[in-house]
């Protein structure tokens, strides 16, 4: 298990899905909320779960939160509290602190503040929703610099049944591809379910099959000339 220490503050919908997903791949995790029963239903799932006003500097320091790697202030609606607490952080001189932001007034407050890592939830989310309107075939992605994105994509029509070879995907498309994650089914509490795994770095000789996913790497308009080619 790593040593490293996260907390965080605001254990609404959004805080509650990054501290579990914090602690499931093995970090200590505190909770922190004013709500005693929502960190009564998020004790079992964090190594600390704590009610305390994270605008109370006192009440922060007793939780030693200078000790921690990162802190993210997620509370959500009260932009006051949120902007109270993530002063009272910076005061504190914690190593990393990351805020939430709802809207473009909001990012840019906390710019000014010296704030350097800010999370647009709805935002994001507004974002991928649009993109996969648009473009049905992408599953989801991460947005790079430089108008480029790793993209993990349902297999194109026009390519499935042919080697990566045939595919030709550096040379026709100048697109790398970074992984293929193939369809597995298993069963779990009686009922038959369906994910996807990665299978490695797949060679030219590779057949795609109509259920594998592929994760590519290039640019935006790279990757959208490729999708629709294949649709």
């Amino acid at each position: 298990m790593s040593s490293h220490k996260y907390a965080v503050i605001g254990i609404g919908q959004f805080g509650k899905a990054i501290a579990r997903a914090l602690s499931n791949k093995g970090y200590e995790v505190l909770a922190i909320d004013s709500d005693t029963e929502i960190i009564d239903s998020i004790g079992d799932d964090v190594a600390y779960a704590v009610t305390l006003d994270a605008t109370d500097r006192k009440a922060l320091m007793s939780q030693n939160i200078e000790e921690f790697d990162a802190v993210v202030v997620a509370i959500g609606s009260d932009f006051e509290q949120r902007l109270l607490c993530t002063s009272i952080l910076l005061d504190l001189d914690i190593k990393r602190i990351i805020t939430r932001a709802n809207g473009e007034a909001q990012r840019i407050i906390l710019e000014k503040m010296g704030i350097k890592e800010i999370l647009s939830p709805e935002e994001e989310v507004g974002i991928l929703v649009a993109e996969r309107m648009l473009n049905p075939s992408i599953v989801s992605y991460l947005q790079l610099p430089d108008d480029h994105r790793i993209a993990e994509i349902y297999s194109p029509v026009n390519c499935i049944h042919k080697t990566f070879g045939e595919i030709d995907l550096r040379d026709k498309y100048k697109l790398s591809l970074i992984t293929v994650k193939k369809e597995i089914k298993s069963k779990k509490d009686g009922k038959e379910i369906t994910e996807h795994h990665i299978a490695g770095v797949p060679d030219s000789k590779q057949v795609l099959e109509p259920s594998d996913r592929l994760v590519i790497f290039g640019h935006n308009r790279d990757i959208d000339r490729f999708l629709e080619i294949n649709a």
